[in-house]
């Protein structure tokens, strides 16, 4: 189900995505090249990722929210609505905390601190501002939803603590920027075979 959520994100931002894609590679390389700056794969990569993860953030709080007018401030009001086994408690609470999960490990990337307190502020800003735009706006505003943020930026925050600790104990040669390069390769190709049903599809030419 998460699956197809994602799915269904990307195949109504996939215009905007593109474009900004191509725009702010261009501007970044242009950069690089002005300023005779060394290109590392890993990190333009994450840069982009992040910017493609804030445009899709985006398009989920504009387009995707189908409440509206909507008003909760009672804290846990709606999260406890929920059956843990139904379809609305996996998009709406999961979705939600899941949501900001990548905001939380970002940022802590980006400050390359062991810290979550500044990945937690700045998803509860976030949030709150999401909230009130929704709500000016006509759509929903829910503290739950602020609340589910603010823990998917802590879950975020300690996940990249925890791989960043775990790097450390690495043998340096697995630190170098090739193997980071690498990585991230893989981690995409994985990505777009699992969300392009890729191995399906070679499975089907085979036979």
């Amino acid at each position: 189900m998460i699956k197809d959520m994602i799915i269904e994100i990307f195949g109504g931002a996939w215009p905007m995505i593109i474009i900004f894609t191509v725009m702010l590679s261009s501007i970044r390389i242009a950069y690089l090249i002005i300023k005779k700056r060394k290109f590392i794969l890993y990190k333009e990569l994450s840069y982009l990722l992040f910017v493609i993860y804030l445009l899709s953030l985006f398009y989920i709080v504009t387009f995707q929210d189908d409440n509206y007018g909507t008003f909760n401030i009672i804290p846990f009001k709606e999260i406890f609505r929920y059956e843990i086994t139904s379809k609305l408690f996996v998009k709406n609470i999961i979705g939600n905390i899941l949501l900001f999960m990548p905001f939380g490990l970002f940022v802590t990337a980006y400050l390359d601190i062991r810290n979550v307190t500044p990945a937690v502020i700045l998803t509860l800003i976030s949030s709150i501002s999401i909230e009130i735009v929704q709500k000016i706006i006509g759509r929903v505003f829910d503290i739950d939803d602020i609340i589910l943020n603010v823990l998917g930026g802590f879950i975020g925050a300690i996940i990249y603590i925890i791989l960043d600790s775990i790097r450390d104990r690495l043998p340096k040669v697995l630190n170098k920027d090739w193997f980071m390069n690498l990585v991230i390769i893989l981690i995409l190709l994985g990505l777009i075979i699992y969300f392009t049903n890729f191995a399906e599809y070679i499975n089907e030419m085979v036979r």
